[in-house]
């Protein structure tokens, strides 16, 4: 009875999770449609020379918004009412410190930051633009990470997961409204990308007039210990988004040497459908963190293992349908963002899709893993994981691959790496198993 209750609760955890995080994926994804069919390759590739910057801000939220919300799980499995509230005080309080940093890099500096993405003459315009307004609209964007974490762990996944698709279904209303009706070009975009979270945060705001919610403001001083914790805990969520955007921005980098602005553009279309992929797995495992938390806060390894595998069940049946699709349509996908109908690009594109996304059971593994080391408070092993993925070894293996077999290369360095890394996980987790601590 047991097992089934936890697989009927991972189940309706994770599913909506998934169709939440697909939401807040689809920001991104939905812009790369409006503006390749609105601005053409030039659009695609000021886009994907920004990218980054939003992995860096939604990284940001998510880290406080998964280190938070795991301490509070564990809390309120233990009764624990005060050390919540000062759990989520202190959240806020870093949230409103990385808030600070990103909007006054927006307002003074978003022209420096777009010539050393690597923007030039052609796109340049477009680029500053772009990642002015995306920086303007960190706070909303980090807000709505905190907050949807929060109001998920507190018994509200429906709501959280409602928030996610209404704000996304307005970011695609508002692209479309914005680009062509009124013709407001790249800005429009990313407006109408800005007001998303602010929507989703406005569709949350029932959860803090029901009597039963968990988590109040507090009145308390910022404590460092606290948000030591919090940025711990929530630490590898961070280098999960900062990763994708590290990668894009040394791929991006090395493809303008190989094949300038179209191999970018077409970088753009893998990047951006991979934003969506790695959304399903953040979703699998935002799913499974507050039922790991909540039975490692009881005590209860063994509901703690049982989540674990039903969150690596279901990620290897994504993978292998992702791929699958991918590879099978790798030349209409293409096609959709190619509304020029650029051949290189396509080729490119169509390349980069079958060889890019080998890497899709790796990397979910890898997600998974990190997110539940980091639920039952085990932050190294989650650390070194996502250092691995995310800095260490990505780096010089797109600079090697890219150098013996050009963009062939390119397209391989992220599989290699995420199955090196995979292995290490697989080692470390029958480690601290064999020690019984996982």
């Amino acid at each position: 009875m047991e097992q089934q209750t936890c697989a009927r609760d991972f189940a309706r955890y994770t599913v909506l999770s998934v169709l939440g995080t697909l939401g807040v994926s689809c920001y991104i994804l939905a812009d790369t449609f409006f503006v390749s069919k609105g601005l053409g390759t030039n659009g695609l590739t000021a886009l994907n020379l920004a990218i980054p910057i939003y992995n860096f801000i939604h990284g940001s939220g998510l880290m406080l918004g998964m280190g938070g919300a795991t301490k509070f799980s564990i809390y309120k499995s233990q009764g624990r009412s005060r050390d919540i509230d000062c759990i989520y005080t202190n959240t806020l309080y870093l949230a409103a410190l990385l808030s600070a940093l990103f909007f006054l890099t927006g307002l003074l500096f978003s022209g420096q930051l777009s010539l050393l993405l690597g923007a030039d003459g052609t796109v340049f315009a477009m680029t500053e633009t772009y990642l002015r307004w995306l920086l303007l609209f960190a706070p909303a964007f980090i807000l709505n990470d905190v907050f949807l974490c929060y109001v998920r762990n507190d018994g509200s996944p429906q709501l959280a997961m409602v928030a996610m698709l209404i704000g996304s279904f307005a970011n695609i209303v508002l692209d479309y409204v914005f680009i062509f009706p009124f013709r407001m070009g790249i800005f429009g975009a990313i407006f109408a990308t800005g007001l998303s979270p602010i929507i989703s945060i406005a569709v949350m705001s029932p959860h803090w007039l029901r009597k039963r919610h968990s988590f109040h403001l507090t009145k308390v001083k910022p404590d460092a210990a606290v948000m030591g914790q919090t940025v711990s805990l929530g630490f590898p969520s961070l280098i999960a988004q900062l990763s994708s955007g590290i990668v894009m921005i040394t791929f991006n980098a090395l493809i303008l040497g190989i094949t300038g602005n179209t191999g970018v553009a077409a970088y753009g279309v893998v990047a951006n459908i991979s934003l969506v992929v790695v959304a399903v797995y953040t979703g699998i495992s935002q799913g499974m963190q507050p039922l790991v938390s909540s039975a490692y806060g009881r005590g209860n390894r063994q509901q703690m293992r049982e989540v674990f595998r039903y969150a690596l069940g279901t990620t290897l049946a994504v993978s292998g349908l992702v791929y699958l699709f991918l590879f099978v349509f790798a030349s209409p996908v293409a096609a959709v963002f190619n509304s020029e109908r650029d051949p290189i690009l396509q080729q490119i594109a169509v390349s980069g899709l079958k060889l890019y996304f080998l890497s899709v059971p790796f990397a979910g593994y890898n997600i998974i893993l990190a997110t539940y080391f980091t639920s039952i408070e085990r932050a190294l092993p989650a650390h070194v994981l996502s250092l691995l993925r995310g800095l260490i070894l990505i780096i010089p293996m797109a600079f090697l691959m890219s150098f013996l077999l050009g963009m062939t290369g390119i397209w391989i360095s992220y599989p290699l790496t995420e199955l090196a890394v995979a292995a290490a996980g697989v080692a470390a987790h029958r480690h601290m198993k064999a020690r019984g601590r996982t």
